[in-house]
């Protein structure tokens, strides 16, 4: 099914950025403030579970052993251990998708969509949401310590991949003693995660959503992602990646590479309407280099903002994961091949101002699916917003989740009262 449903709301040029620190407390059409509408919050735990004696074999060859996984889970677990849904996160995202960030003190990233009455809705399934293997919220990245040396990682820690990050995440789950998961669902690199589930692990997914991604990274891309890296590289206080044990930060090039990234997260569109041309507290230009213009003073802001949060070599390495995705070359060149025979059902979700992962990315894996006569629906939605659409106020795309997920609830037989027989 594919539908191109139009856009009710006006263009808000949000981006990822505002999302992880926007006061949530508006209601799902941004009109009632928390004191207004009182919403309430899933129940959340946040838990992390090392794996002692697993060895994480990697694409690359090396192993991670031990390596830890930080996650949250919200909501209950039922008896049968049939209601799990995997959230899974972007680049820059974490694992509080619905709860307080530790650092920055603000509401999950993806409250939008996760949470009590919400699409993915915590009073019915058991959610889990895990900061990925690389990552810098808990779980085993470049400045973890490695256990042979009694230092941290920096560029010692080895090269991981999104099949990697996934088959943490297996053992994970493994742990839980869930056998199948009844969804999992990401934007971006969270899609990629997404597919690589379905792809590597279909008979332990009910049920797939991958929002704006695709199923390997374009060459501009890749282009940008170098950008980023040469600009943390360039930083003289990266030193060489060991920038921990010399007590310094990167905070400059990390800053840079978030700027440049941030200008893909949005379309030309969204950001016309949110600055124009419009000059930064002042009534003319100064001749100088100084932020002169709003969209420059909000680049800088948002650059800056995100080095508080983030670890200048979890950004090389991720982004480098991206790079490397590529189910076409897993399967000598047929996408297809990478669904072969899926029972899994899919909803494929993409926007039509996403220019890091557009459309088109979507179709090829709308067509792969077809190719395999997998149940797929798509939905490409007519959006002003730029990539970082996925994780805003767009009705059609929390339509079309709550849709999907409550008719596969249906089709798996899952009990409305989940949570009355839950078993933690």
């Amino acid at each position: 099914m594919t539908s191109h449903p139009k856009n009710r709301d006006q263009l808000n040029g949000q981006s990822e950025e505002e999302v992880l620190n926007k006061d949530t407390n508006a209601d799902l059409k941004g009109n009632k403030s928390a004191k207004e509408a009182t919403p309430r919050h899933a129940i959340t735990k946040s838990e992390t579970k090392t794996f002692e004696n697993t060895e994480l074999k990697l694409e690359s060859g090396a192993t991670l052993s031990p390596f830890t996984i930080a996650y949250e889970s919200y909501g209950t677990l039922n008896a049968d251990k049939t209601n799990a849904i995997l959230v899974c996160h972007a680049l820059t995202g974490d694992q509080y998708a619905a709860s307080k960030h530790p650092v920055t003190g603000k509401e999950g990233w993806w409250e939008i969509l996760v949470g009590p009455g919400k699409p993915i809705d915590t009073d019915k399934y058991f959610v889990l949401c895990t900061n990925v293997i690389g990552g810098c919220m808990g779980s085993t990245g470049p400045a973890s310590i490695n256990p042979e040396t009694g230092i941290v990682y920096g560029l010692d820690f080895p090269m991981i991949t999104i099949g990697d990050m996934v088959k943490a995440q297996v053992h994970l789950i493994d742990s839980l003693g869930i056998d199948q998961l009844f969804s999992v669902i990401g934007g971006s690199m969270g899609g990629m995660q997404v597919l690589q589930w379905a792809s590597k692990y279909s008979e332990r997914v009910f049920s797939a959503i991958p929002i704006a991604t695709a199923a390997r990274h374009s060459s501009q891309n890749i282009a940008f992602h170098e950008v980023g890296r040469q600009a943390v590289m360039a930083d003289p206080e990266w030193k060489s990646g060991r920038y921990l044990e010399e007590k310094t930060n990167p905070r400059k090039g990390l800053a840079v590479a978030r700027m440049a990234a941030h200008i893909t997260y949005l379309s030309d569109e969204a950001l016309h309407s949110k600055f124009g041309r419009n000059l930064q507290e002042r009534e003319k230009i100064t001749f100088g280099f100084d932020a002169d213009f709003q969209v420059e003073s909000y680049l800088r802001h948002q650059g800056f903002r995100f080095v508080d949060r983030f670890d200048a070599n979890s950004y090389l390495y991720i982004t480098r994961a991206m790079d490397y995705f590529d189910l076409f070359a897993e399967h000598d060149g047929i996408l297809a091949g990478a669904f072969k025979d899926t029972k899994t059902r899919f909803c494929v979700v993409s926007f039509t101002s996403d220019w890091l992962f557009p459309s088109r990315d979507s179709r090829q894996i709308v067509h792969a699916l077809t190719a395999n006569a997998a149940n797929v629906s798509f939905v490409d939605i007519e959006s002003e917003k730029g990539h970082d659409a996925f994780l805003l106020d767009e009705p059609e795309m929390i339509s079309a989740i709550r849709g999907f997920i409550s008719a596969g609830a249906k089709q798996k037989g899952l009990s409305t009262d989940e949570k009355q027989k839950g078993t933690s």
